[in-house]
């Protein structure tokens, strides 16, 4: 049975950037040659400020790589590499970590196989309403035992789960001062990480400081080798044309960049690693009082859209349209899109599933005018909008009715997961890089019982995940992706477009992950 996740999940996210559960990422390359600098500071820009540094909270998990381990880790080309743990083993229902000896949390106390176990526990309680630990955990009931004297943690997952190792394994892990005191995690670290949080202040600017004898990062990395900053400073920098003037003048050193504030930044010797995303994911209503529940009309509404058109207006006149729900190196990703949406001439698929329009009147269908309710939030993305406006404008030259409405975040939000007062709602994909991320948005219940906004029925859809979910890993991919196009073909929700951002370096080298999280033990400043 799926866990029920409160709509503030979702909502974290939607607005976060890709969660690192999955995955390619990369090494920024750039022209610095110059000699590294040893204890330094390196100042970073982030788009909005930390709430909470508690890494199970929906704001606190975006920070936690720094001061907090997982029991594996990924590497820049997705591979699995070690962690906290030295080596493991899983199954689809079980999964069993040896953790490495000797690592310790930043408060000194000897991290126990018991320790771990406790967070992984205290992570997963539903009771406990963790939207961070959500977004990384798997949909699945599991418990955790322990056995200090091997030094191994055990899971068990009440029902089949594929990706035990890349969820449970990636989990950041608190140590038991912060589970002793989880209010102090707004404001203090409690890992094993590389760094400690030691200033906070609100708004930001916030300080993450090196720990001495680091040892168990990604593959055994430590604080050791020059170059890595004794100092990071996380700044708050909302505008993403001033994050680039900063980034070309030297007053940030690492930042990510989309939109057109990329062009500024190229040929300036420069870090750079690409990002994939995927923008303006789009769900249609089918809930059964919706005019939508009706597979035909959504399949005819989707064979009308430019989609070409539409990705060019969501990343800026330069874009591809979507090929799957997941962005490009995600677990699973394939070129699925083109062979499974429909394909028909609209106005023939709309006469065909019954709906008639005379001279310049609206489309009816048994004297019922098609009303289209169409919902975003430029919270999601700033072109999303504009992607909207042309949906609307080209369903109203086939002659439906479109109620174009731009809502805030919380409104969106709540004609989600409380109204179900929309009929289109176009937004930004929850960025998950495992296929089966996306399962509880597309079948189970509707809100409150589940993540199902939009009412999704997709039987085929339901059986192949269900076969799925007892293939190991990567080894279900390719029913993973027959699943993913049943819903291509039921038109039941459409990505817009490939999307790309970029984190750019100045006077700095890092790797990055899928999303473009930084592994901060990769980092080195450069005079």
């Amino acid at each position: 049975m799926l866990r029920r996740t409160p709509p503030v999940a979702l909502a974290a996210a939607l607005m976060a950037s890709a969660v690192a559960l999955g995955g390619c990422g990369g090494v920024a390359t750039s022209s610095t040659s110059t000699p590294l600098v040893d204890q330094g500071t390196v100042r970073i820009a982030e788009s909005s400020e930390t709430s909470s540094f508690d890494p199970y909270s929906a704001f606190g998990a975006a920070q936690a790589r720094y001061a907090y381990d997982s029991l594996v880790n990924l590497a820049p080309d997705g591979a699995l590499v070690t962690g906290l743990a030295s080596s493991w083993k899983a199954t689809t229902t079980t999964a069993t970590f040896t953790l490495r000896p000797g690592v310790t949390c930043s408060d000194g106390t000897l991290l126990t196989a018991s320790a771990v176990a406790r967070a992984l526990t205290y992570a997963g309680d539903p009771a406990n309403q963790l939207a961070g630990a959500r977004t990384v955990l798997p949909n699945v009931p599991y418990t955790a035992s322990a056995d200090d004297g091997t030094g191994r943690v055990s899971v068990a997952a009440a029902s089949p789960f594929p990706f035990l190792t890349r969820t449970i394994g990636l989990l950041p892990i608190v140590c038991p001062a912060g589970l002793d005191r989880p209010g102090s995690l707004d404001r203090a670290t409690q890992g094993t990480g590389p760094y400690v949080l030691t200033h906070y202040t609100p708004g930001g600017p916030y300080e993450f400081t090196v720990r001495d004898g680091y040892s168990w990062g990604p593959a055994g990395a430590t604080t050791t080798p020059p170059g890595l900053p004794a100092h990071i400073i996380i700044m708050v920098v909302p505008q993403s044309s001033t994050v680039a003037n900063l980034l070309l003048t030297g007053g940030v050193d690492i930042a990510s960049v989309s939109g057109p504030d990329r062009a500024r930044l190229t040929g300036h010797g420069l870090a750079t690693a690409d990002v994939a995303t995927v923008v303006g994911l789009t769900f249609f209503n089918q809930r059964p009082d919706r005019v939508l529940a009706d597979r035909e009309l959504r399949r005819a509404l989707v064979s009308a859209l430019d989609r070409r058109g539409l990705a060019n207006v969501a990343v800026g006149g330069t874009g591809s349209p979507a090929t799957d729900f997941g962005a490009e190196g995600a677990v699973c990703h394939a070129d699925l899109a083109d062979a499974n949406l429909p394909a028909r001439n609209a106005v023939g698929a709309l006469r065909d599933a019954g709906w008639t329009r005379s001279a310049d009147g609206p489309l009816t269908k048994d004297g019922r005018v098609l009303r289209l309710r169409l919902i975003t939030s430029p919270d999601l993305g700033p072109t999303l909008a504009s992607v909207a406006e042309l949906m609307a404008r080209e369903w109203t030259e086939l002659g439906a009715e479109v109620d174009l409405v731009t809502e805030s975040l919380p409104a969106l939000v709540n004609a989600m997961y409380r109204s179900a007062d929309f009929d289109v709602v176009v937004g930004s994909t929850p960025g998950f890089a495992l296929p089966a991320g996306f399962t509880p948005f597309f079948s189970g219940s509707t809100p409150a019982q589940g993540l199902n906004f939009a009412g999704v029925t997709n039987p085929e859809y339901d059986a192949l995940v269900a076969q799925a979910l007892r293939e190991t890993d990567t080894t279900g991919c390719a029913t993973w992706n027959r699943a993913a196009a049943a819903l291509f073909r039921s038109a039941d929700a459409l990505p817009i477009a490939e999307g790309r951002s970029s984190a750019y370096g100045y006077r700095t080298t890092f790797a990055t992950t899928f999303g473009g999280q930084l592994v901060p033990t990769s980092i080195r400043l450069h005079q």
